[in-house]
């Protein structure tokens, strides 16, 4: 575990493979923290910089008092590469770790020289939806929503193991401030402008059952970018890459070989 101070807000962050190598930096969904891709690293090519980080409000990062708006986690994103060190990435984001890659692709694209969008949009609901949701949370608190995010996480095959409950119980730890001040985040923002604007080489990635972000909504953000290659991993949800990591990462070295030279 490792802690860097970046835009005023402690955060955790991990590094695997190769400190001298390309960077590709993780940022994870609603609800997880940085053990989302702990099937997957071990899978990528050799030589790269892996680093993983919990983005405010989750895993082992500070708390700080909500709402958030999603120019904060950019930002929170921007100087942890800067604490870090890094100058250029490639950045892999699933769901709202998804809207963070657009924002700081679109404010420095010298930051990012390659992007994987994974189970995201530019837009993600409504903001009566998700005002629904926060109110449920305060109500009830995150317990209470957690069977049905599971159903929308999740394909019905791996809801069926004994898996499910560990997932389930990272959803349902993650406090509820950083819960809400994130879906305040999402809730407040449209990159669809932005994104259009993005000129840089793009995976985007798809779970054929994910009910948090259906394949349609993701398909149509790839549709934002020109170039950009739109991947559906079958009989997966809103998390393919812990679903089927092998999938995932296959789809993943396949961009890494091409885009980060190894």
């Amino acid at each position: 575990m490792r802690v860097a101070l970046a835009n005023g807000v402690r955060l955790n962050w991990r590094e695997d493979g190769d400190p001298q190598g390309v960077p590709v930096v993780f940022a994870n969904s609603l609800g997880t923290d940085l053990r989302l891709w702990d099937q997957v690293v071990p899978l990528l090519p050799a030589g790269l910089r892996l680093i993983r980080y919990d983005k405010r409000g989750h895993g082992l990062s500070d708390c700080p008092p909500a709402p958030y708006a999603m120019d904060d986690l950019v930002t929170d994103a921007e100087a942890l590469l800067a604490v870090l060190g890094i100058e250029s990435c490639v950045f892999v984001g699933l769901s709202i770790g998804g809207m963070i890659g657009q924002g700081l692709a679109a404010r420095r694209p010298d930051l990012v020289r390659a992007l994987v969008l994974s189970n995201t949009a530019a837009k993600m609901g409504e903001a009566a939806m998700w005002q629904t949701r926060i109110d449920a949370i305060r109500e009830g608190g995150i317990e209470a929503l957690a069977d049905p995010v599971m159903e929308r996480w999740f394909a019905p095959t791996f809801r069926a193991t004994d898996d499910l409950i560990a997932w389930r119980n990272m959803l349902t730890r993650t406090p509820v401030t950083g819960y809400i001040g994130c879906c305040q985040a999402i809730a407040g923002t449209d990159l669809s402008d932005s994104t259009r604007a993005l000129r840089l080489p793009t995976l985007v990635i798809a779970g054929s059952e994910d009910g948090a972000s259906p394949p349609d909504l993701v398909q149509d953000t790839a549709r934002m970018i020109p170039g950009s290659r739109f991947e559906v991993i079958e009989g997966t949800g809103h998390l393919p890459c812990v679903e089927d990591p092998a999938a995932y990462a296959t789809h993943l070295n396949d961009f890494l070989k091409e885009h980060a030279h190894v």
